[in-house]
């Protein structure tokens, strides 16, 4: 990383820098910028490059990511969203919980999906004006086959209806909806276009008003929910984008809910494996995560026998020659060594952006990150795996941040370690022992 001071960094890389180490800070997995710490995922780029590249050209991929609590499935999936959404993706991330987003409801993940929907352009959600650009460019193909701007709207909706003559036979709705938004927008009729938009993007309780106007009717179920995600593939398509990258994220919490919705998630994931693999979702790269217990317990996928099948990997040799072009990949987890590295590129990451940058990597050197690694690591039960998180914020907010605004702060004089359970997450507290309230670091 380059130590430069900030009037020498361009403000775009000054407002990455800060966006990571806001949210380090925070104790959260950054929402961008993933490359500037992506340390040991070079090993993954050939092999999940060629699978984007793949995917753009009208293929589909479904990936399974395990790794235990800490092992960066989040931050892996979000730096591959990154490479998504630089060579032309749109991008979302979706939380299975029982409550909020039940995986075996495809219509709620669906919905979900529509609101964390982003692209290289547009923050979530990205639905209307992804919506907006491919009406754009149906006008833009019905003028360049000759159309007058009479006949424009007549020959954009032939254009509409040839473009979702695949989707109108699974979901036929989907088509209507987009009409029915077009004409309420023309006629300048925003309460309407929006809430037809929403009902689009799988929204529950939309006025009835608006859907009569719109020419459809009650709310979008299961299985109209997969005729949806084809539709908003051919639109993403259509309007300039290579495809869409899909995470489910935290997929592991199926094991604890009651065991007819855990049975019913399970056939749905299977089924989403199917679809993808069928080609019914062309430009579809599908990525789950989740826990080794979930892949391999008797509560998770072993529970479904066809899903352990489809989701079977050999992870009985040296992970050194893990196939990364397999269904399942596997991340291995923090060591001591690969924390330590992770916070020296942090420590010079915010130094490129510090008021102070020589006081901060002089007296946040290497062997003062490496003390700090060992002293969380120890407050977690010795456990490196699930340190990370409490590491990184540590050193940020509690150790960087105190050098560069304090001239005769030093860390190895003025500060100690100390962990509360408030401070921690699930993961964390069961790891750590029940002496690790104070822990003073070895100086």
């Amino acid at each position: 990383m380059s130590s430069a001071k900030p009037n020498s960094v361009s403000p775009a890389s000054a407002a990455r820098r800060r966006t990571v180490i806001d949210a380090l800070r925070r104790g959260a997995v950054p929402e961008s910028g993933l490359d500037l710490l992506a340390t040991g995922l070079d090993r993954f780029e050939s092999a999940l490059d060629a699978e984007l590249d793949a995917v753009a050209s009208g293929g589909s991929v479904f990936k399974a990511v395990r790794g235990e609590y800490g092992s960066g499935k989040t931050f892996f999936t979000r730096w591959l969203g990154e490479r998504a959404k630089r060579v032309g993706f749109a991008v979302a991330e979706v939380q299975i919980s029982e409550t909020e987003t039940p995986l075996h409801k495809l219509e709620t993940v669906y919905r979900r999906l529509t609101e964390r929907l982003t692209t290289a352009s547009f923050p979530p959600s990205a639905l209307r004006p992804i919506a907006d650009s491919w009406f754009y460019a149906l006008e833009e193909d019905a003028l360049a086959a000759g159309a007058s701007e009479d006949d424009l709207a007549r020959e954009v909706e032939k254009l509409l209806t040839a473009r979702l003559a695949e989707v109108s036979r699974h979901a036929p709705s989907f088509a209507t909806a987009l009409r029915g938004y077009r004409g309420a927008s023309a006629e300048g009729d925003e309460a309407t276009a929006a809430a037809v938009l929403g009902w689009l993007g799988g929204q529950p309780h939309v006025a009835a008003a608006a859907r009569r106007s719109a020419g459809v009717r009650g709310d979008l179920d299961h299985f109209g929910a997969l005729g949806f995600l084809q539709g908003l593939l051919t639109v993403l398509r259509d309007s300039g984008h290579r495809g869409l990258f899909v995470v489910l994220d935290e997929v592991e919490t199926l094991q604890r809910v009651r065991s007819d919705a855990r049975d019913k998630a399970l056939n749905a994931l299977r089924q989403l494996i199917d679809e993808v693999h069928s080609g019914r979702f062309p430009g579809l790269y599908l990525v789950i995560t989740g826990t080794p217990a979930f892949y391999d317990g008797r509560q998770g996928v072993q529970r479904l026998a066809p899903l352990a099948q489809r989701l079977a990997t050999d992870f009985t040799t040296d992970p050194r020659f893990d196939n990364p072009r397999a269904v399942q990949l596997r991340l291995p987890g923090f060591t001591q060594e690969s924390l330590v590295r992770l916070g020296v590129t942090i420590r010079d990451l915010y130094a490129a952006g510090a008021e102070a940058p020589d006081r901060v990597k002089a007296l946040a050197e290497d062997a003062y990150v490496a003390d700090l690694a060992g002293a969380v690591g120890g407050a977690l039960g010795g456990k490196v795996g699930v340190a990370p998180r409490l590491f990184l914020k540590k050193l940020v907010s509690d150790v960087l941040d105190r050098i560069d605004q304090f001239e005769d702060f030093d860390p190895r004089q003025h500060y100690q370690l100390t962990v509360s359970g408030s401070e921690l997450t699930d993961v964390e507290r069961n790891a750590a022992a029940a002496s690790a309230d104070h822990i003073e670091l070895d100086v």
